[in-house]
């Protein structure tokens, strides 16, 4: 099984944490504050406290990830970060990202450039099933 990192695990995150376990996924979860861990702990989750405006307090997250969930929707994030993000990945052991943000195109872009597997998610669609086809599940 594969270890997934969820940014961030809010309500959505902590919903997805619960499905991937029961898979036998190991899951990381992000949140910017830290009396949000032990609601992610509840959800199966190791908690990891990063702040997804600054890419580099997520590295240490990063450590065995297989796949990253970026389920920041419509939450304003810089596409120069989100490019920062995906810089970054290609020297970490990452092998796909589920990507749900307002920078599509960056993540297009990274997928053409570096042949990383990326799924793009639009509103509504399943987070797991594009976790699932990233691992060839």
């Amino acid at each position: 099984m594969a270890r997934v990192l969820i940014v961030p695990c809010g309500c959505r995150g902590r919903e997805l944490a619960t499905r991937l376990r029961a898979d036998g996924h190991a899951v990381r979860g992000t949140t910017r504050e830290p009396a949000h861990a032990d609601a992610i702990a509840a959800a199966g989750a190791e908690p990891y406290v990063g702040d997804p405006d600054r890419i580099g307090t997520l590295m240490g997250a990063l450590a065995g990830v297989t796949v990253v969930v970026w389920l920041m929707g419509s939450i304003p994030i810089p596409a120069g970060r989100v490019r920062m993000l995906f810089e970054k990945l290609v020297d970490t052991p990452v092998r796909g990202v589920v990507y749900e943000g307002d920078a599509p195109e960056v993540a297009r872009d990274a997928r053409e450039r570096w042949r990383m597997p990326v799924e793009v998610l639009a509103p509504g669609d399943d987070e797991k099933a594009a976790v699932d086809r990233l691992l060839g599940l």
